[in-house]
């Protein structure tokens, strides 16, 4: 009897907490996104805390949930059951059709001089506006950024890269360089030059743009990417992957049954080549991790896009969600992802030396993120976050694989691409 009463009384103390935490007076905010990883979604929670507490009677939900096609599937059936949360993640490459539907609350009349749209950084801009309008705040900027293991430089008596983009390897350059990275014993590789060629949605784009051209037209409209420059660029992809053998392939990390970051720690690899967000792991790994600029061809660059948050068009609690909104926007959320390695700023406020002191740690960053503060300031905007169709990005994927895979000639690989593009794109006008 004792026991069920004990039961009954710690029962009754869990409801009045929760009562206590949230009252009938509370607004309630739900919040959907995905969960790349448990360190994210962490970081998520801790800001959505931090937000709580400087609004005292809002209260956010957060539902995190798988990424990619499965996470759009379940915001297209939230969307269809009328049961849309409040505010939610929506990739840069879906913003423009779930705006189209009529899905995302326009916010662009809430930007004021103290909250300036003219803050963001020019590709956060492009992003984030459809003719002239805005239905989302981009998060952040991630963009691709070499890593390396000091380790294995210091090993092979490899100077490290330089950070300053200024300095950046030439495409040449970083050929020889993981030639000599790359370690065999008899036929065996014990270390590879590099990782990360292989996706070719994230290196590609960059190293295209780097050496000139684009993706698409001007107005995403078509495709440009039949050209010599991008031969050039799949030439060398190949080279390294292919001809010299310094890059696994992906299958090679399932079989060995390691991360990419695995891989670096370990020194299965000397490089890779991955998405800024990588430090936020990498830092907290027991190994002295580098970072420097991706090699260039004719200019040093990287691109950069990232999800955005946005308000549901449906939502009843629009304007404690667009509070939340500038929330995420701010230093007090953006700036401590970035302060975890996980984020870049998008606002060129947050690049100012003031405001980089909050965020900059040099227990995560060291000192080659400050070198490359520019580099992501003046990235291009990824042309993959404007493109009209996720089926183009599937288009490029499928004839480059036949390309480094299955030996389909690099002429055929252009045209293949740029018409199976332009047929989607024009299905679209």
């Amino acid at each position: 009897m004792k026991k069920r009463l004990l039961v009954l009384l710690l029962a009754v103390m869990m409801l009045m907490t929760t009562m206590i935490c949230v009252s009938a007076e509370d607004t309630i905010i739900t919040f959907m996104g995905w969960e790349a990883s448990p360190l994210e979604t962490k970081a998520v929670e801790d800001g959505i805390a931090k937000f709580e507490a400087l609004n005292p009677g809002i209260k956010v939900q957060y539902t995190p949930g798988l990424a990619g096609a499965e996470y759009v599937a379940k915001l297209l059936s939230t969307v269809a059951g009328n049961s849309t949360p409040d505010v939610f993640f929506i990739a840069a490459e879906n913003y423009r059709t779930f705006a189209e539907k009529g899905v995302l609350e326009e916010v662009t009349d809430k930007f004021t001089d103290k909250f300036s749209l003219d803050d963001f950084l020019p590709g956060a801009q492009d992003i984030m506006s459809i003719d002239g309008k805005v239905y989302g705040i981009q998060s952040c900027i991630v963009a691709p950024v070499v890593f390396y293991n000091k380790d294995i430089f210091d090993k092979l008596g490899e100077p490290y890269p330089d950070s300053d983009p200024a300095n950046a390897y030439t495409a040449e350059e970083f050929r020889e360089l993981a030639k000599r990275l790359t370690v065999k014993n008899g036929d065996t590789v014990e270390t590879y030059g590099v990782y990360g060629l292989e996706a070719g949605w994230l290196t590609i784009p960059p190293f295209m743009l780097s050496n000139g051209v684009n993706l698409y037209s001007d107005d995403y409209m078509s495709s440009t990417f039949n050209t010599p420059e991008t031969g050039e660029v799949l030439n060398w992809l190949r080279d390294i992957r292919v001809v010299d053998g310094s890059a696994p392939d992906a299958t090679t990390l399932e079989n060995i049954g390691m991360s990419a970051a695995q891989m670096l720690q370990t020194g299965k690899v000397a490089m890779i080549i991955d998405g800024s967000w990588a430090l936020q792991q990498l830092a907290q790994m027991d190994f002295r991790v580098g970072v420097a600029p991706l090699p260039k061809f004719k200019e040093a660059l990287t691109d950069s896009w990232a999800h955005l948050h946005a308000i549901s068009a449906a939502s009843k609690n629009k304007e404690a969600a667009w509070k939340f909104l500038e929330f995420l926007s701010g230093m007090e959320y953006q700036g401590a992802l970035v302060a975890e390695g996980l984020w870049m700023p998008n606002r060129k406020s947050m690049y100012e030396p003031d405001a980089v002191k909050q965020w900059y740690r040099e227990d995560i960053h060291g000192e080659d993120f400050l070198k490359m503060l520019d580099y992501f300031r003046d990235s291009r905007v990824a042309p993959l976050a404007l493109q009209k169709s996720s089926k183009c990005q599937d288009v490029m994927t499928e004839e480059t694989d036949m390309f480094f895979k299955d030996g389909q000639p690099l002429d055929i690989t252009l045209k293949n691409v740029q018409d199976r593009v332009n047929e989607i794109l024009k299905k679209l006008k």
